[in-house]
């Protein structure tokens, strides 16, 4: 099994490329966004938990993050892999990830980083902004503060799994098209 660590910062094209990736190989498409909104729409019992944090302000903790994710593992066992899209989020998550899958004698395979510039990233969520409905699209001094976040806490990640060689860069910008033949040709080396 192929499982994948999509990564990068907010607006890199993440998830369009995720989806494209999952249709192409048949793996299971985790996105942490639409995995809390799920749960949390469903009133589960860690959705309910979930909900409890955010509506007081907090950071959803990871068991309850992991617990979402096993969830949705176990209820896939015949994918071909599976790609995660934005998680983790931190090397602690990383660790957490890393435990969840060796518990059925597995491991991410790769991380593969999608390089954009800070200022291609503002740009392009500053015209998602103009469909997504979400005020923090519209405005560049929360987008520059978001890609900061992701410099000072999730990029460490990139570290982590290129310790034992699994990180990968490939370049973001380009064709939709052009930046996933890029993967593909990534993927099938794995």
């Amino acid at each position: 099994m192929i499982n994948i660590i999509l990564f990068g910062p907010p607006g890199s094209g993440k998830g369009t490329q995720a989806k494209k990736l999952a249709d192409k190989y048949g793996f299971l498409h985790i996105s942490t966004g639409d995995l809390f909104r799920y749960e949390i729409g469903n009133k589960t019992p860690l959705g309910l938990e979930a909900k409890s944090y955010i509506d007081k302000g907090q950071l959803v903790p990871d068991s309850v993050t992991i617990g979402m994710l096993r969830k949705k593992v176990e209820s896939s066992p015949d994918a071909n892999g599976i790609i995660f899209d934005g998680f983790p989020r931190n090397v602690l998550q990383a660790e957490a990830l890393d435990e969840l899958l060796a518990e059925s004698d597995d491991r991410i395979s790769a991380l593969i980083q999608l390089n954009v510039s800070d200022d291609e990233i503002v740009k392009r969520i500053l015209e998602r902004s103009k469909t997504s409905g979400r005020s923090d699209d519209a405005d560049e001094s929360i987008i520059r503060n978001r890609i900061d976040v992701y410099n000072r806490e999730t990029a460490p990640v990139f570290a982590y799994y290129s310790e034992d060689g699994r990180s990968h860069a490939v370049e973001g910008i380009g064709q939709i098209d052009e930046i996933f033949a890029r993967l593909c040709n990534l993927v099938d080396t794995l």
